[in-house]
């Protein structure tokens, strides 16, 4: 079977853009990896607009801080070399690094072009509110500090299918472009009638020169810098079927390699349609977890708790979920602003560490911090003891006990593999509360502490395998034994 796994995302949006964080994360790797963290999600490795770039603003896909285009040699995080230093020292104490890619547009072009376009509806897309007219875009890259190294592949406006700014005019816009089989992808999501479109230049995966070099490109990454896999941004702009083709050559090309993407809809009908159409070649986000984590933390004791996995990827699609409490985007401020209140974060994080099914992702900024404007205290001695269980303790049948509005706990039998793992957790969103649940007849006797250090007395375990686990006021307890 194997220990269980843990994934960290190790950015936030307001990292100091100091070209430091490669060198952070070359760092960090013995004390994740000691503290049961095992997989690593960094953010775009590839040239964006400028030296503060967080990467989103893709500019260069083959430039990973070598050369030197957009003022900057380094990328925000820093050099290609010291990226091949940090992900050789995750590798050196057995962390697989998964890395972060933009495929569905391109930003900081070098150069305009002219070519005809309609101006679309930007609440329906599908509704053109001008006739064709001609604008001045920023489609055309060059790439003229690295040249043809790697790729002789030069953009321009034909493998694009939709711009947000005419220079000629300096004003924005929808601007869907004009040309043969041009036109919005129909294999995305249907929000806005279609939204292929998401910002800057948009890939026109119709175009099979494009498709090509993505994915010559996508074969490429792993051969350069012994990545373990890939997080996909932004999918549902990108065609599902370029998706599904992409993600099979990639794989066909590098052995075990382990795919994840945003699919950031709260629909679970939609979700499971796209792992289908994309073959279950990938995980998902779980969004609706993330919501309803969220609503639970707004809505305290008036949330029914047992309700908490309706409607999830975890719970329909538990071997293609990626479960996580916050992350760069529903960070303060940001663009999907959802941010789970900090009374409620560790057992948020209980609740995806420390159960059978998803993949747990712990974001950065809970863990070591948020930088910027708003500084946010990370919650590091918090998270470290949950992660300790998963890795230790988590292990074997799990019965729920979710039968309380206001107060649910769950049980982990233990495995024989792991000697003395099992653990019992209990969470509540009211006042101080307790479950009594089963653990095992042969755990008769065992002393259970509080990993979480919310009491110090220990729960002993009765002649029938039961024991009384108490939890703190709006808190979360998590019982093992302590022995190993």
């Amino acid at each position: 079977m194997g220990r269980n796994h843990t994934m960290i995302q190790f950015f936030e949006w307001h990292l100091a853009a100091d070209g430091e964080h490669w060198n952070r994360l070359r760092d960090a790797a013995p004390d994740l990896k000691a503290n049961g963290i095992d997989g690593v999600w960094i953010p775009p490795i590839t040239k964006g607009q400028s030296a503060d770039d967080t990467g989103y603003g893709v500019y260069d896909l083959y430039d990973l801080g070598e050369f030197d285009q957009k003022g900057t040699v380094r990328t925000k995080y820093g050099t290609k070399d010291e990226l091949h230093e940090a992900i050789a020292a995750c590798h050196e104490h057995g962390i697989c690094v998964y890395v972060d890619i933009v495929m569905n547009h391109k930003a900081g072009a070098d150069e305009t072009e002219s070519f005809k376009v309609i101006e679309v509806d930007p609440d329906n897309r599908l509704v053109d509110i001008s006739e064709p007219f001609e604008i001045e875009g920023w489609t055309k890259f060059t790439f003229p500090g690295r040249g043809d190294k790697y790729s002789d592949f030069k953009w321009d406006f034909n493998h694009f299918n939709g711009t947000d700014w005419d220079e000629k005019e300096g004003r924005t816009g929808f601007f869907r472009i004009l040309g043969e089989n041009k036109g919005w992808n129909e294999n995305v999501d249907d929000e806005f009638g279609n939204y292929d479109y998401l910002m800057f230049a948009n890939i026109d995966y119709k175009h099979p020169e494009v498709r090509d070099e993505v994915i010559s490109w996508g074969k490429w990454l792993p051969d350069t810098i012994s990545c373990d896999g890939y997080r996909l941004d932004a999918i549902k702009h990108i065609s599902h079927e370029f998706i599904g083709e992409f993600i099979r050559e990639v794989k066909e090309h590098t052995d075990n390699f382990y795919v994840f993407g945003e699919y950031w809809n709260d629909d679970i009908e939609a979700c499971g349609n796209f792992l289908e159409e994309t073959d279950f070649q990938l995980d998902l986000f779980d969004v609706t977890l993330h919501y309803n984590l969220h609503e639970a933390s707004v809505k305290g004791n008036e949330f029914n708790l047992p309700s908490i996995f309706d409607n999830t990827l975890t719970k329909e699609y538990p071997l293609n979920s990626v479960t996580f409490v916050d992350n760069h985007d529903s960070q303060p401020g940001e663009s999907l602003e959802s941010w789970i209140e900090d009374w409620f974060k560790p057992s948020a994080y209980a609740l995806i560490l420390l159960r059978k099914d998803g993949y747990p992702c712990i974001f950065y900024g809970d863990y070591f911090g948020i930088e910027g404007d708003g500084p946010i205290e990370g919650k590091k001695e918090q998270i470290d003891p949950l992660v300790y269980v998963r890795a230790h303790k988590a292990y074997g049948q799990q019965d729920d006990y979710f039968d309380h509005p206001n107060t649910i706990g769950w049980v982990r039998r233990g495995s024989e593999e792991f000697p003395h793992s099992g653990c019992a957790v209990v969470i509540t969103n009211s006042g101080a509360g307790e479950k009594r649940m089963f653990v095992g007849k042969l755990r008769a006797g065992e002393q259970w502490v509080d990993y979480t250090k919310s009491h110090e007395d220990r729960v002993e375990i009765d002649e029938e395998g039961y024991g009384v686990f108490p939890v703190t006021a709006g808190g979360v307890s998590v019982w093992a034994y302590p022995g190993f």
